[in-house]
């Protein structure tokens, strides 16, 4: 089932609280509404505490929200509809959806952009949803039929405000196979929490980091 909860109307912000320091970050309601709105729903659920990062690839981004320490998974809830032709980019700080192979399959699994990632975006060139109807119909049938377009891209739906030092301490923390997974870092790197604040707190804690 595709979530359509009700939507955030103003822009809103939370702390990620990570076992290696906090990173503070922008909601865009404004362009990722159904995202932002779903996202919220789980931070004030506390579904996001004691999950890990369990896929880190340096120049690349970080990964969290699907799996415990023992990579056993997150409960993940209802999939989001993807929002990634809101005309956000992938650049280095941004958060996205991660998700599988269909346009509609991101649940609760988001990165941190750990660069300028052009290839996440959504474009003209990307697939529709009816491309991806057409392919599913003709795979039924036994036909292979090929991808001619590109990826749908990644949805993103926030940003990093203050913390990028976290998440480049995150980046380039080194990295194994863990029960099959790849690119997890060797020392579990937690999310205490996730809280919803004031953008007022936001900047009277990033004054006080000066």
């Amino acid at each position: 089932m595709i979530m359509c909860t009700c939507c955030v109307a103003d822009n809103a912000f939370v702390v990620i609280k990570t076992s290696k320091g906090d990173i503070r970050v922008e909601l865009y309601a404004d362009k990722a509404p159904l995202t932002v709105a779903s996202f919220l729903g789980h931070v004030d659920a506390g579904d996001y505490s004691d999950a890990i990062f369990h896929r880190t690839v340096a120049g690349f981004m970080i990964q969290t929200g699907g799996y415990h320490e023992d990579m056993t998974e997150v409960e993940e809830g209802d999939i989001v509809r993807n929002e990634a032709d809101n005309g956000l980019l992938n650049v280095k700080g941004t958060l996205a959806m991660a998700r599988m192979d269909e346009i509609d399959s991101a649940r609760m699994q988001f990165f941190i952009n750990a660069s300028d990632n052009s290839h996440l975006d959504h474009s003209d060139d990307s697939c529709t949803r009816q491309d991806e109807t057409i392919r599913a119909k003709a795979a039924a049938r036994g036909l292979y039929k090929p991808k001619t377009c590109k990826s749908f891209g990644y949805a993103v739906f926030g940003a990093v405000t203050s913390g990028m030092d976290v998440v480049e301490e995150i980046e380039l923390a080194d990295t194994g196979l863990r029960a099959g997974h790849q690119d997890v870092p060797l020392e579990s790197i937690f999310i205490t929490s996730i809280e919803r604040v004031e953008s007022t707190e936001l900047k009277i804690k990033d004054d006080q980091d000066q």
